[in-house]
């Protein structure tokens, strides 16, 4: 597996324990509707997250949040209406980023942004 593919996945689980010490239930991680991935899909007070997580092992390239697109927050949205279409109960949606930084020999660093939109 490429190192960046095993980042992200170090990051997603990281992000999973993060989500759930913040509170969140997390119903679905890695969310497939054919092309289309929703990372963690988790529910707190009432509100149903949709949550983009994006890790970065060193920010040579920019924070881990600048990689997060318009083209990915509206794929993240189609992926929401489809995921409602299936579970229609829900009344209040939320799209958010986390992002997670993983330094060198420092330590890790998260920075959930909140109600992201275009």
């Amino acid at each position: 597996m490429a190192r960046h593919n095993q980042t992200g996945k170090t990051g997603e689980a990281m992000a999973a324990g993060y989500c759930t010490r913040e509170g969140f239930r997390i119903l679905h991680q890695n969310w497939r509707h054919g092309r289309l991935e929703v990372d963690i899909i988790a529910e707190k007070d009432g509100i149903l997250h949709f949550i983009e997580v994006k890790t970065r092992r060193s920010a040579a390239y920019g924070n881990p949040e600048d990689s997060v697109t318009p083209k990915k927050i509206r794929n993240l949205m189609e992926a929401a209406e489809e995921f409602l279409e299936l579970y229609p109960q829900w009344q209040r949606i939320q799209f958010d980023v986390l992002a997670i930084s993983l330094p060198y020999r420092q330590p890790v660093e998260y920075f959930f942004i909140e109600d992201v939109y275009l």
